[in-house]
């Protein structure tokens, strides 16, 4: 089964569908800053909010990194994933310049797997081989409790149903 998105009106496949409302979220092998992969389960515990977007390196992408780093600022016990196949020192390079405390930048450059486990695998088109635009919001067991699949990739994602989502998990206990 394939998605459809479109990118300027003009209809793009994507590799599946997006893991569903309360399904949990395949595992994943990313690459952060620091050139070390990390899992879901190095954020075990805690809320997630993934941010997946084709590149940093564009206004809408730059635009969603800096709106949801600033939006969860004051939120513990959540973690904030943006999600690109931007090369992790082009991350670290626009997360510096932005100025961006929250958000966690993880790349794909090594783990083409996460695109297709998560249906945003864009198959043709200018963009082919990068990510469509998506969030998810999953709870500290990893399960989907809120996904948006952005269905024109050059618009924004719904930042106040995402947040909504991520505010609705009671954060875990700590003892």
């Amino acid at each position: 089964m394939m998605t459809t998105v479109t990118l300027q009106g003009t209809p793009t496949t994507l590799s599946g569908v997006l893991p569903l409302l309360g399904s949990l979220t395949p595992d994943f092998a990313l690459v952060d800053t620091q050139l070390k992969t990390l899992s879901l389960a190095d954020f075990s515990g805690r809320r997630k909010l993934m941010n997946i977007v084709p590149s940093l390196d564009t206004p809408v992408c730059a635009e969603s990194a800096r709106a949801f780093n600033r939006r969860v600022a004051d939120l513990d016990d959540c973690s904030l994933l943006v999600i690109s196949a931007d090369l992790p020192f082009a991350q670290q390079r626009f997360c510096s310049i932005e100025g961006l405390n929250k958000a966690v930048t993880l790349s794909t450059m090594c783990a083409r797997t996460f695109a297709e486990d998560y249906g945003l695998l864009i198959n043709e088109g200018p963009l082919a081989g990068l990510l469509a635009r998506a969030v998810l919001v999953l709870d500290e067991r990893d399960r989907v409790i809120y996904q948006e699949l952005v269905p024109e990739i050059t618009q924004e994602p719904n930042y106040d149903l995402a947040l909504e989502a991520l505010r609705s998990i009671s954060p875990p206990c700590r003892s």
